[in-house]
């Protein structure tokens, strides 16, 4: 295994780097437009993506890249301008095509949650441009970090799905 992947195979969720939000991306209501969101996450995924051997270098190379299959996000606190910004990764479940992942948005100072992302990622051959299985190097890391993030506690949220909230008698 890589020495960059060490960091995402302990028995935590990854956590990216701190991120500063962009004054170009905050919107008319005084907080961070919704699609930044999305940005921010991306940057993170990116960020455990490197460590996991999947970055530019792999792309060039080894002709193969990860696209979003399904994404839904909670927005759950509002985040300004000057907030500095950290993204906790949970790689909850992969198979040969497949990577399933849940992010929370936080203060990285005061430890607040913004917001989270649950996503669906599919291996893409580059060549083929089609979903293909990842080599089997990749894929012995994404094994090794699924296990040891399986072992660290689930954070609220996984599995919810856009709906009304229903109505009590």
């Amino acid at each position: 295994m890589p020495e960059t992947a060490a960091a995402a195979t302990k028995v935590e969720p990854f956590r990216s780097s701190i991120m500063q939000i962009e004054p170009q991306w905050i919107d008319y209501n005084g907080h961070l437009n919704m699609a930044y969101y999305n940005v921010m996450f991306d940057r993170a995924i990116d960020e455990l993506w490197l460590e996991l051997g999947m970055g530019p270098a792999y792309k060039k190379e080894r002709h193969g890249s990860t696209f979003t299959a399904e994404c839904h996000v909670r927005y759950l606190r509002e985040i300004h301008l000057g907030d500095p910004v950290r993204i906790l990764v949970w790689l909850l479940e992969a198979d040969d095509k497949r990577l399933h992942t849940f992010e929370e948005m936080r203060h990285a100072t005061e430890g607040w949650l913004s917001a989270t992302s649950e996503n669906m990622s599919l291996h893409m051959d580059m060549t083929a441009r089609r979903v293909g299985p990842f080599p089997p190097d990749v894929q012995e890391r994404i094994v090794a970090v699924t296990k040891a993030h399986s072992a660290a506690t689930r954070p609220e949220g996984i599995g919810r799905n856009v709906a009304m909230p229903s109505k009590r008698a």
